[in-house]
C-alpha cells in the first residue's frame, strides 16, 4: 500500500488531517510534518483535531494552525471539500473523537498511516508498519518517496520531535540503525539543536504540574512481588492542584524506572471516563492488558478507556486482571473476593488513597 499512498498524496490537491484524542509527540509532529511538506508541494491543507495542541507541544511549527473541531460551517465545509483525510497515529474512529462524524459521512479518500496494530476496516487505503518506532518514521519515508528535498527546518523539527517522543529518547527497543539514520538525516537538513527540543517537551512543567506530580506519586502502589505498579491521578488532585491533564504525561514512567517493576499503569480521570496508559519493560508485553479493557497499542505502550464505574472499582478490575494478562501470580485479595466490613474497609482504604 506504500506506493498507493504515495500517489493519491501527490494526486489529490485538498487534504485535512487529523489524529488521535489529546494528541502526543509523535500524533502532533507527524500531522504538521505531512501538512507542511505537502502545502510546500501547492496542496491545500486543514490541520483538524479533536483536542488542541498539549501545553508542551504549542512551541511546534504550525501548531497554532491546527484547528479544534467545533463543528462550524467552515470546519465541516473543509472536509466535504476534501479530496483526502489523512487519520494519523491511530487506526479507530473513536480515537479521533468529535471529528470522528464528520470524517465518517464525507466522500473524501480517507488514509490511513500508522504504526499501531489491528486498524479498523474502513480506511481506502492505508499505510501500517507496526515495528516502526513512530507515525514519524512512517512519515519521514513518505517524504523521501515524494521528493527527497522537501524537508525543511519546520518539518525537521517535527519529525524529530515525533520519533524522539516515541522512542522514549531513543531509549525503547523500537529503536534501529535506521531510526538512528533517520534522525541524523534530520538534524543535518533541519539545520536543528535537539536540546531545546526535549527541555520543551521533557523539562518545562508548571508549578501546578509539579504539585500534581507529588500528589500522583503519593499514591504510588506496588503488586505482584513488587513487579506491576499503577498510581492514579483522581479529578480532586486536578482541581486541588489547578493543573491540566496534559501534565501527567511522563508520570507513568516514574513507576517504570523502579528496578523491580515490570509493567506500570496510569489512571487517569476525566469527566467522561477513566484513561489507563500502560507502559512495559522488555519483553513484558501490555497490549493484551489493554485489549482488555477496549484498549489497545504497542507491546511495551499501550493505552484504553473505561467509560464507567467509580475510580476505585475500576483501579482493582485492571490490577486483578494482570496476572491473566501478565503471567505474574497473584498477591493479596481484591474486592471482588471480600465481602461484608472487609469489602467496605478496602474501598474506604482506596477512595482515600487515590483521592489525595
Amino acid at each position: 500500500m506504500f506506493d498507493a499512498v504515495v500517489e493519491a498524496l501527490r494526486r489529490h490537491q485538498k487534504f485535512v488531517i487529523t489524529t488521535h484524542l489529546r494528541p502526543d509527540g509523535d500524533a502532533l509532529g507527524s500531522e504538521l510534518a505531512m501538512g507542511h511538506a505537502l502545502r510546500r508541494l501547492g496542496k491545500t491543507v486543514t490541520w483538524l483535531n479533536a483536542d488542541p495542541p498539549p501545553y508542551n507541544l504549542g512551541w511546534l511549527p504550525g501548531a497554532d494552525d491546527t484547528w479544534v473541531f467545533d463543528g462550524s460551517l467552515e470546519q465541516r465545509e473543509r472536509v466535504d471539500e476534501a479530496d483526502a483525510i489523512l487519520v494519523m497515529d491511530t487506526n479507530t474512529l473513536d480515537r479521533i473523537g468529535t471529528v470522528g462524524p464528520a470524517v465518517e459521512g464525507s466522500s473524501a479518500q480517507k488514509i490511513l498511516i500508522d504504526h499501531h496494530p489491528h486498524p479498523e476496516t474502513w480506511f481506502d487505503l492505508s499505510y501500517v508498519q507496526t515495528e516502526a518506532s513512530s507515525t514519524g518514521q512512517l512519515v519521514y519515508r513518505i517524504l523521501q518517496a515524494l521528493d527527497p528535498d522537501l524537508i525543511d527546518t519546520p518539518i525537521a523539527t517535527a519529525l524529530y520531535t515525533a520519533i524522539m517522543t516515541d522512542t522514549g529518547s531513543f531509549r525503547f527497543s523500537n529503536v534501529t540503525p535506521e531510526v538512528h539514520r533517520i534522525v541524523a538525516d534530520l538534524l543535518d537538513r533541519g539545520g536543528i539543536d535537539p536540546t531545546p527540543i526535549h527541555t520543551s517537551v521533557y523539562d518545562t512543567r508548571s508549578v501546578a504540574g509539579i504539585r500534581l506530580l507529588g500528589m500522583v506519586l503519593d499514591t504510588l502502589t506496588l503488586r505482584y512481588e513488587d513487579r506491576v505498579g499503577y498510581v492514579v491521578v483522581s479529578q480532586r488532585a486536578l482541581r486541588s492542584t489547578r493543573a491540566s491533564t496534559d501534565e501527567t504525561e511522563g508520570f507513568v514512567n516514574h513507576v517504570l524506572s523502579i528496578e523491580s517493576v515490570q509493567a506500570a499503569v496510569i489512571f487517569t480521570e476525566i469527566d467522561a471516563g477513566i484513561k489507563l496508559s500502560f507502559r512495559s519493560k522488555g519483553d513484558t508485553a501490555v497490549n493484551g492488558w489493554a485489549r482488555a479493557f477496549g484498549g489497545g497499542g504497542h507491546p511495551n505502550a499501550s493505552g484504553a478507556f473505561v467509560r464507567k464505574g467509580k475510580l476505585n472499582r475500576v483501579v482493582d478490575r485492571v490490577m486483578t486482571a494482570a496476572p491473566k494478562h501478565l503471567g505474574f501470580h497473584r498477591s493479596g485479595p481484591t474486592l471482588g473476593e471480600l465481602t461484608g466490613d472487609d469489602a467496605s474497609y478496602l474501598s474506604a482504604l482506596l477512595d482515600a488513597k487515590k483521592d489525595t
